[in-house]
């Protein structure tokens, strides 16, 4: 049996979807999506495929045009949009909200996917949101919450505890977020940032290792997210500055974003088939600067091998949508794997169907990204170099324990199986 909206409020059967077009501070109504026997489709609203400054939600997926658009082959809803959707932590806090610590245990689709929509905070990842009106934009948002807040309230969820209303409310505020891992969103004046925060489940310091993941990419020259490493209540939390939102005098402005699982035209249940060669070859022709990207791209691919960052699924990788043109995102969610033995492999195909976390099979890539095995191998080598110049003084800044260091360092970081 699903939970559905009638188990607050009527029942809900269709959702309005709002935009934030390119330089606007304030979104609009475009569209509607509603069930129907193939999925969950979408159609764009008369009014809002008459203005001259309307833009897809994302080509080919959803072009501007009337009546109901038809769903790419496999999918049960676009995927554009189910980018914009909660997931896996998200789902999980709003369970708790909407079914209490009784169903802690509980399987997430008993709440169907129109729910999570609607339950969920509208600062979402890109520049769409969700609403049970056409006419009237009422946000789900939460008030400035501190960060000793949302670290209770996500430990609370953690353990399965029913949330006081006043820790629901800032909890709710990140439920858009994607990922497994427990994280809020917190605002300052001038920046947005997602904390992510340790779990109960860590058997190695993974906050501090993306940390350490993180500034090793950026100095290993990659394009990543800014980071801080933080303290409260005795326990770290890793802040990223979210690269989909920018300060204006008139407010904030939403950039689109749209993930490479939907760029491959796969949802998860067909996750295990993105292949880094298909996002290369969609690179080539659809993404500006496309040799740089693809320079970029590799790097990112060598960066998650050497620092066993095995999560690297097509959700960890995204590219910025205008309505015309794509462009990749600044890296996040680089965060190194628990690694016990030598042997591991990618969540992404690499090469054909080897998906093994070796330099050998990301050199067998390199023609995929208009490198050659030499350019390559210049990469690899810089990475390598710079992960030792660096790991020393990195660390200290994480203030890892020598205990830790040498926990991650050549099991994690420069795992001689990788190499």
């Amino acid at each position: 049996m699903m939970i559905s909206k009638s188990s607050k409020n009527d029942t809900q059967n269709e959702v309005y979807v709002w935009i934030w077009l390119p330089n606007q501070t304030h979104p609009v109504v475009d569209g509607r999506l509603a069930p129907s026997a193939q999925g969950l489709q979408f159609n764009y609203g008369r009014s809002y495929l008459e203005r001259k400054d309307a833009i897809p939600i994302y080509l080919p997926e959803l072009p501007l045009q009337p009546g109901v658009l038809p769903l790419p082959p496999g999918l049960s809803m676009p995927g554009s949009l189910r980018d914009a959707s909660p997931d896996a932590w998200g789902r999980r806090v709003i369970m708790n909200c909407l079914l209490g610590i009784k169903n802690q245990d509980a399987d997430t689709a008993r709440i169907d996917e129109l729910t999570y929509m609607l339950e969920s905070g509208s600062d979402r990842v890109g520049a769409v949101d969700f609403q049970a009106s056409p006419s009237e934009y009422v946000p789900r948002m939460a008030g400035q919450a501190k960060l000793e807040q949302l670290l209770e309230a996500a430990d609370r969820v953690e353990k399965g505890m029913p949330l006081p209303w006043d820790l629901e409310k800032v909890l709710i505020h990140g439920t858009s977020l994607g990922g497994a891992r427990p994280k809020a969103l917190l605002d300052s004046d001038d920046a947005k940032y997602i904390a992510k925060f340790s779990s109960s489940t860590d058997f190695f310091p993974v906050v501090k290792a993306e940390f350490i993941a993180m500034r090793l990419a950026a100095l290993c020259g990659i394009d990543v997210a800014g980071v801080k490493l933080v303290k409260t209540l005795g326990k770290d939390v890793l802040l990223v500055q979210r690269f989909d939102r920018r300060k204006c005098d008139t407010g904030w402005l939403r950039k689109g974003m749209i993930s490479a699982l939907t760029l491959l035209e796969l949802d998860e249940m067909m996750a295990r088939y993105a292949s880094y060669e298909d996002l290369a070859e969609i690179v080539r022709y659809r993404f500006t600067k496309p040799k740089a990207t693809l320079r970029e791209l590799f790097s990112r691919l060598v960066f998650n091998v050497l620092c066993s960052n095995t999560d690297d699924h097509a959700r960890n990788h995204a590219a910025f949508w205008d309505g015309s043109h794509l462009s990749l995102t600044p890296a996040y969610d680089i965060c190194p794997q628990l690694r016990t033995g030598q042997e591991a492999t990618q969540a992404m195909l690499i090469s054909g169907h080897n998906r093994f976390s070796r330099l050998d099979v990301c050199r067998d890539a390199a023609q995929q990204f208009l490198l050659s095995k030499t350019e390559a191998q210049t990469i690899m080598d810089h990475q390598i170099e710079t992960i030792h110049q660096y790991w020393n003084p990195v660390c200290e800044e994480a203030e890892l324990p020598q205990a830790d260091k040498n926990l991650l360092w050549s099991r994690q970081f420069l795992n001689p199986y990788s190499i």
